[in-house]
């Protein structure tokens, strides 16, 4: 056991450098000049060190509001979509009407289709509401999440129904049984979906790109893309500074986070009824 415990850690080792190499590898690039990356791409380390890139990268373009952009949408995306998929999530798990089920399984259904088919009708919808060129457009139809009305519903569905009869005899409502008790015995699922839902709006490119005209509205991964069209060709010491930068919110959202998602992912296997 202990022979076969020391493969599989050394297999996971060599998968987890294998998937740490591409970031320390645009890491490092990040700091090299045009000169070496042309004539010595598979030079490993900056010779010599620039960190000129970093500088050039957050004054030729509006870093500072591009950051500001992603931040916000993707606070509104989490607080909107963890209240919209709780309440979602609670009617499929304890609210029985007819056609529930089959609902509830149109409703996964739609997560299988891709954004590409559903561009064109959602342009034309967003455009008679006048939100193209508006950042509501990359809130509002990202608000209905059938991932996360899944995922909180095996939640919902391990909470003891005890609890809520105990609530319902004291006079508790609906919204009040909500309030306070599924929302607070669903914590870890919800914390789970706002990391998810964080991490996909901060690096959505394709709903950005198709919406946002105006170089104000731009976001982070829009803005990256800016960057070979202003010199004609790919920097690619600016573009992976600039990389590097945007980095840094996902990355530690995934280090605050990450054992919370593995967690969540196996309670909501287990936890259902």
């Amino acid at each position: 056991m202990r022979s076969r415990q020391v493969a599989l850690h050394a297999v996971l080792a060599l998968g987890g450098l294998a998937m740490l190499f591409p970031f320390v590898w645009m890491l490092l690039t990040s700091f090299k000049g045009a000169h070496q990356m042309l004539n010595n791409p598979l030079d490993w380390l900056p010779n010599p060190w620039r960190a000129q890139n970093y500088t050039d990268a957050l004054t030729e373009v509006p870093f500072g509001r591009a950051y500001w952009n992603s931040l916000y949408i993707a606070a509104l995306n989490v607080a909107l979509t963890l209240l919209t998929s709780a309440m979602a999530a609670y009617a499929f798990a304890r609210i029985r009407f007819r056609g529930s089920g089959a609902l509830f399984m149109l409703f996964l259904a739609t997560q299988m289709v891709p954004q590409q088919v559903i561009i064109v009708p959602l342009y034309l919808i967003l455009a008679r509401f006048g939100w193209v060129d508006s950042h509501l457009s990359l809130i509002v139809p990202t608000i209905a999440n059938p991932f996360a009305v899944f995922l909180l519903r095996q939640f919902i569905r391990a909470v003891p129904m005890e609890l809520e009869e105990a609530a319902r005899l004291d006079g508790a409502g609906r919204w009040r049984i909500f309030w306070s008790i599924v929302l607070p015995n669903i914590r870890p699922g919800l914390g789970a979906i706002g990391i998810i839902v964080f991490l996909a709006s901060w690096n959505s490119f394709f709903f950005p790109l198709i919406f946002l005209n105006s170089p104000e509205m731009a976001t982070v991964p829009l803005l990256l893309s800016q960057f070979s069209k202003q010199h004609g060709a790919v920097d690619y010491g600016l573009t992976l500074a600039g990389s590097a930068i945007a980095v840094v919110p996902t990355l530690i959202a995934f280090l605050i986070g990450q054992r919370k998602i593995i967690n969540s992912m196996a309670a909501s296997g287990l936890g259902g009824r």
